[in-house]
């Protein structure tokens, strides 16, 4: 099978457990600070300096975030990533999922998230 997007779809996430993924240069999001999708891009607004009109929807997300991509490659690590969007319907995680793989599959340069989950106790 030929994949059509030069190998960035899939390889654009990454899940780890318990800070065994080293990311330099990573813009790290405290996953308890986003179980909720306004606590999720208050959080994304002040950590990547996007603007104050992001709003919060979903589309509004992928703009902004293609924008910042213009600038160069991003590398998003989340930890505690089982805290995302738990506040949440299920469908807002597999929606923030979709609205990421698009933009990495297709913005002007790489973007990664790394989900990083500790390990239970």
């Amino acid at each position: 099978m030929v994949d059509g997007d030069d190998g960035r779809r899939g390889a654009w996430l990454i899940v780890g457990r318990d800070g065994d993924l080293d990311e330099p240069g990573a813009v790290v999001l405290p996953a308890a600070a986003t179980r909720t999708r306004a606590g999720l891009f208050a959080t994304l607004t002040a950590a990547l300096a996007l603007p104050a009109y992001l709003g919060d929807t979903w589309d509004a997300l992928s703009d902004v975030l293609r924008d910042r991509l213009d600038a160069g490659p991003l590398t998003l690590l989340i930890t505690d990533a089982g805290h995302l969007l738990v506040d949440e319907p299920a469908d807002q995680y597999a929606l923030l999922l979709a609205v990421l793989g698009d933009v990495a599959a297709t913005a002007p340069h790489p973007m990664r998230v790394v989900l990083d989950e500790a390990a239970p106790c």
